[in-house]
């Protein structure tokens, strides 16, 4: 248990360093100091830099991962609209529960080759989306594939836009009342 509370404080550190310094002012020796820790004990859970900042896109994704998974669950066999209104909500929630974490990311993906690890996960919500959609009762698609991989990109690259400009609360208020409709209605003109 108190290994897990360290990788915490070490993930917590690195974030707050990273938004603060940037990336290229982060080191072992400052998100140590961050997180309470010495830096033998960060290279006990990472053993450099890269690997700390991997770990972070990791466990991020995977709470975006899950959210999603969940919300597909509750959604399964509900109409078109609640279905579009539904994904739009849950991805920008799953955004925005930890707004520093995960403009954090960007600023990762940024400066280091993310291409596998966000593949795999645009890959996963493609085939969330596309399992989702095939069961939707008022709507069939005959590109189900190309449907879901579109919508999974109009749901991250709109709310990436919209995070990397370090967002006010009235463009997130924007974003929640827009993303919806922009999801709707694409869906109901890829039928």
């Amino acid at each position: 248990m108190r290994s897990a509370a360290t990788i915490d404080a070490i993930q917590t550190a690195t974030i707050q360093v990273l938004l603060a310094d940037g990336i290229g002012r982060l080191t072992t020796t400052r998100v140590a100091e961050r997180a309470g820790v010495s830096v033998g004990t960060m290279y006990q859970y990472y053993p450099h830099k890269q690997a700390l900042l991997f770990a972070i896109v990791e466990r991020q994704l995977q709470m975006i991962i899950e959210d999603m998974l969940a919300v597909a669950a509750r959604l399964k066999g509900q109409d078109l609209a609640t279905v579009a209104e539904g994904l739009a909500m849950a991805w920008l929630d799953a955004k925005t529960a930890d707004m520093v974490a995960s403009r954090a990311i960007y600023s990762i993906a940024a400066e280091f080759d993310l291409t596998e690890v966000m593949g795999q996960a645009m890959k996963l919500m493609t085939q969330v989306i596309g399992d989702l959609l095939s069961e939707v009762p008022d709507a069939r698609f005959s590109d189900i594939e190309s449907v879901s991989f579109m919508l999974a990109a109009l749901l991250g690259g709109s709310v990436r836009v919209v995070m990397d400009a370090e967002p006010s609360e009235n463009d997130l208020a924007r974003l929640r009342r827009e993303l919806p409709r922009a999801c709707y209605a694409y869906l109901l003109m890829a039928e």
